[in-house]
């Protein structure tokens, strides 16, 4: 008869690092916080670059997420 194999143990330090991915959500949701022409970057209008930097902000916390977890 096999032996039976335990649950996965819960990390709580891994639930909290996964809050740190509501991050962009909230950056990109909150509209009024961005909604504006200036300053401009290169001649890219503050709406514009401010969703595009989320984007890289996302990539960077998701890896680290990621990487913490293992």
């Amino acid at each position: 008869m096999p032996t039976p194999v335990p649950p996965p143990e819960r990390r709580p330090r891994a639930s909290l690092l996964r809050l740190l991915l509501l991050a962009p959500f909230v950056g990109v949701l909150w509209v009024s916080s961005y909604n504006s022409l200036t300053p401009a970057l290169g001649g890219i209008p503050f709406f514009y670059w401010y969703q595009l930097l989320w984007v890289v902000i996302a990539a960077v916390l998701t890896a680290f997420v990621y990487f913490a977890e293992r």
